[in-house]
């Protein structure tokens, strides 16, 4: 039988149990995630006791498959509050670092995920852990975030998913999901905030030395270029593209480099790249400006004319709409150069 979500109730302490979050074991789960998540939730509750009135905590359990003689079951491992019945009102799956060794008990994680969704628990995955939540079909038609870089893979194997791979946290009231491996910091502290509100939240954030919950994921993710996709006028130019970065480029110029006509060449392109050559023109262009931030002191403004970009203010724009940080802000988190004792040039 699956714990059902139904209402609060309180602990032998007279502490109010606001919900119970299940943490899912499973094969190649990362364990950093699982005891880190009940650390943030512990910290959260022992604040809230002590600031509350009444006071109020999260129970905490974890939940892995066992086999038994019937076939496989879900058992409880650990548990906060094991006087009490089990109340599921949150499930959370936590990341994997080996996606595709996920769905090895994925049959009998499904079935119990599914029980738990007709009785109102809110199911949450973190990275990797959403191929399992994909596999209960329950994301179909629903958006859903993973790492930027099992992104293409998702989408892949459940085309009735809407993968928005730009986003950090995408909290969707009765399914969450979150994206980078570390992302089980941006969930957690979200759960704190929905179950015990922002102030707790960011007591608990300034405790764990972490910020409050990030909403994307831009500002980490990396351009790789698809390059093994068989057509070979296309990886030429994507060859010509790479080389001539700092030279203005349009749709037209690349298809006189391969002797295409524009439109054949757009049609071409964006089925081998995935994306059109004006999008990956700029994704490159991003890439390598991102490189020279971190490694170089050259002004944003040479930065901008090596990437092509004449005019800087444009250059800025396109920057932060692609990362959701200014040139001068990436600079400052991710600098090398300056880390490394390199003085400093003036940004312009």
């Amino acid at each position: 039988m699956s714990p059902t979500a139904t209402g609060p109730h309180v602990d032998d302490t007279g502490a109010r149990v606001v919900g119970e979050i299940g943490l899912l074991e499973y094969d190649d789960a990362q364990v950093s995630a699982i005891h880190g998540l009940r650390d943030i939730f512990r910290v959260a509750s022992e604040y809230a006791v002590q600031a509350g009135d009444p006071p109020r905590v999260i129970r905490v359990s974890t939940w892995r498959v066992r086999v038994t003689d019937d076939g496989p079951a879900m058992e409880c491992t650990s548990d906060t509050h094991p006087g009490l019945e089990h109340r599921l009102s949150h499930v959370v799956i936590p990341p994997s670092l080996v996606v595709p060794e996920l769905m090895r008990s994925a049959g009998a994680l499904t079935d119990w995920l599914v029980g738990l969704r007709s009785d109102g628990t809110i199911l949450c995955a973190v990275c990797a852990g959403v191929f399992v939540l994909a596999e209960t079909h329950l994301l179909d038609s629903r958006d859903a975030t993973t790492h930027w870089a099992f992104a293409e893979e998702l989408a892949r194997r459940y085309p009735e998913v809407r993968v928005d791979a730009s986003r950090m946290v995408l909290d969707d009231l009765d399914i969450v999901t979150a994206a980078g491996i570390l992302a089980w910091v941006d969930l957690g502290l979200t759960l704190v905030d929905r179950m015990l509100g922002p102030s707790v939240m960011l007591h608990t954030a300034r405790f764990v030395l972490a910020d409050p919950p990030r909403r994307q994921q831009s500002l980490y993710q990396e351009f790789t270029p698809r390059l093994q996709h068989g057509d070979t006028d296309i990886r030429e130019v994507q060859t010509h593209l790479h080389a001539h970065l700092h030279e203005p480029l349009s749709v037209e110029d690349l298809a006189r480099a391969a002797a295409l006509h524009p439109r054949t060449l757009q049609r071409r392109f964006k089925q081998a790249t995935g994306l059109t050559a004006t999008e990956y023109l700029q994704a490159a262009r991003i890439a390598k400006a991102r490189e020279s931030l971190e490694l170089t002191t050259d002004s944003v403004g040479e930065i901008s004319r090596s990437v092509g970009y004449l005019d800087v203010s444009n250059f800025r724009r396109l920057f932060q709409r692609a990362t959701g940080v200014t040139p001068s802000e990436y600079r400052n988190r991710f600098s090398i150069a300056s880390r490394a004792g390199v003085q400093d040039r003036p940004v312009l």
